[in-house]
Order: structure tokens, then C-alpha cells, then sequence
């Protein structure tokens, strides 16, 4: 059920309405923009929705079966609004969004809100976007409880794992390039793998602030998960975090953690679970 005031009701209810639909995004970093498909600028509640962004939302469908909302939203891709290097850098990865109607003649009369949820994928070409919006009920398919495993479900350097981040963050720049995705760093003196799993975060450069998970290192070589979105060059200065693999002995040798250990890594598998002690004569 949605409240609105007692006069958009009343606007609404007439025979010729001035509704426009808005679009408030907000992005993890606080960012915040307003649009409309308004043709001209409308501030509500001190936000300015702007109108030149072309913003168009698909059909939204919902059900009564609690199932994840289905909508889009396609817009253009302007300098002063949303650019692509801000969507390629994961800048409107998981930013809040809030749809709603307003009445362009009388914003006082508050909002009608259609959808509020977040951002999922984004897909653009050369001039547009177009976002998938996750409705509130997104969060209900999350699973709730932990299962019994015999790696850590902790992460590392979160409140459970208790590990201190400081003691395993480095810092230097990169030597030589072979991708966006592989890169040295001569000076590096840690052991294979130590870095495994671990992130990095450029302080420089084309890609500074933007931290990506690592693969593997080896010989001085940081391999990345994913590219990195701008070009890596040699020299860039960076940030990097030692990596775990949430097994018991990891936790033990390179962390001297085994006490917050969030994982059961002794009891017995499936295999053994299927192994018989001998043979039943009713089988």
C-alpha cells in the first residue's frame, strides 16, 4: 500500500494531471542526482532533478509471490551527469536508487514513490546505459544462517576474522606491464601466493582509488582477477593486502589467527559420511 498527501490524491484523482517521474541516485561514495523526463530542471526537496538526461524506465513487473521486481532504466551518457568512465571505474555499482511520481506544478505535494532498491548490473555502449534496478525484495533471497564448512566464512580482516590489516598492507609501484591485468613490481621480496586472494588498490595513475582482487603472485608478478578498467602504467603507485584462502593452515602459518577461525575444518566430509563399516545382509 502507498501513502501519498491528501492533495496529490486529489491531483490525481482529476481529469488532467502535471505528473513527472523522478529518478534520485545515490552512490555509495555519497554522490548524489537527481533526474526527470521532465523537459525542463524540477527541484524537489532540494534536490535539482535534472532533464537532459534522457532518462526512460521499461515496464515494471511485480508479483504477489515475493519474487525479485523486474525493471531498467536506459539513459544517456553526458559529460555533467553519468559518464562512462565513472560507470567503468564501478562508481553505480550497488548505488541507491529511488523512482517516484511528482506533480511538476506543485512539488509540495510530495512524491508517489514507484520503486526504491538498488542498482545491479550496468550495461552501456558509446552513448547510453542502461542500468537493472533490484527492488527491496532482493534482500530476500539472501541466505540467512551459515552452513558447516571446513573453510573460514569469515573475511579476512573483518570483525570475526580480527586479523590487523596494517601489519599485512604494502605499498610500491609498478615496473614494467604486460596487461591491464598482469604487471611487475621489481621490488616485491614476499614468497609465491602470499598475495593470493589478496586486492590491490592503485594510489595513482589512470586507475587511482580503484582496487581490484588478485589471482596469484608469483616472481614479482601480481596477476589480477579482472582487468583493471584504465590502462596500468609503469610507475603508478599502489596498495596491496596479503590474501587468504580460508583454509585452517593458511589461517595458522601466515596469520597466527587459528583462534578466531570461522570454519570446522576436522570434521568429517561426505566422503567419509558415505564410507561403511562393513556390509548389511538385508542390502
Amino acid at each position: 500500500m502507498k501513502t501519498i498527501s491528501a492533495s496529490l490524491s486529489a491531483h490525481l484523482a482529476e481529469e488532467t494531471t502535471t505528473l513527472i517521474t523522478c529518478w534520485k541516485l545515490t552512490r555509495q561514495d555519497g554522490e548524489m542526482f537527481g533526474f526527470t523526463n521532465h523537459d525542463r530542471d524540477v527541484v524537489i526537496d532540494s534536490v535539482v532533478y535534472k532533464a537532459a538526461t534522457g532518462f526512460t524506465p521499461s515496464m515494471v513487473a511485480s508479483t504477489g509471490n515475493l519474487a525479485v521486481d523486474n525493471l531498467d532504466v536506459e539513459g544517456m551518457l553526458a559529460d555533467d551527469a553519468i559518464t562512462e568512465t565513472d560507470i567503468h571505474a564501478g562508481k553505480y555499482d550497488f548505488a541507491e536508487i529511488e523512482i517516484f511520481q511528482a506533480n511538476y506544478a506543485d512539488p509540495t505535494q510530495g512524491k508517489l514513490r514507484l520503486r526504491c532498491g538498488w542498482l545491479g548490473e550496468v550495461s552501456y555502449g558509446s552513448d547510453r546505459f542502461v542500468a537493472e534496478v533490484r527492488g527491496l525484495t532482493q534482500r530476500l533471497t539472501k541466505t540467512l544462517g551459515e552452513l558447516f564448512s571446513p573453510a573460514c566464512r569469515a573475511h579476512l580482516g573483518d570483525a570475526r576474522c580480527k586479523v590487523n590489516m596494517a601489519a599485512y598492507t604494502f605499498t610500491g609501484s609498478i615496473n614494467s606491464v604486460a596487461s591491464k591485468i598482469v604487471f611487475k613490481d621489481n621490488a616485491r621480496t614476499e614468497a609465491a601466493g602470499y598475495f593470493d586472494y589478496g586486492s590491490i588498490t592503485f594510489t595513482s595513475g589512470a586507475n587511482d582509488g580503484i582496487s581490484m582482487e588478485i589471482k596469484s603472485f608469483f616472481d614479482k608478478t601480481i596477476t589480477l582477477v579482472m582487468p583493471m578498467p584504465f590502462v596500468v602504467s609503469a610507475g603508478d603507485a599502489y596498495s596491496i593486502t596479503a590474501g587468504c584462502d580460508k583454509t585452517f593452515e593458511t589461517c595458522i602459518l601466515r596469520f597466527n589467527n587459528a583462534v578466531n577461525f570461522r570454519g570446522e575444518p576436522h570434521l568429517p566430509g561426505i566422503d567419509k559420511m558415505l564410507q561403511t563399516s562393513g556390509t548389511r545382509s538385508d542390502w
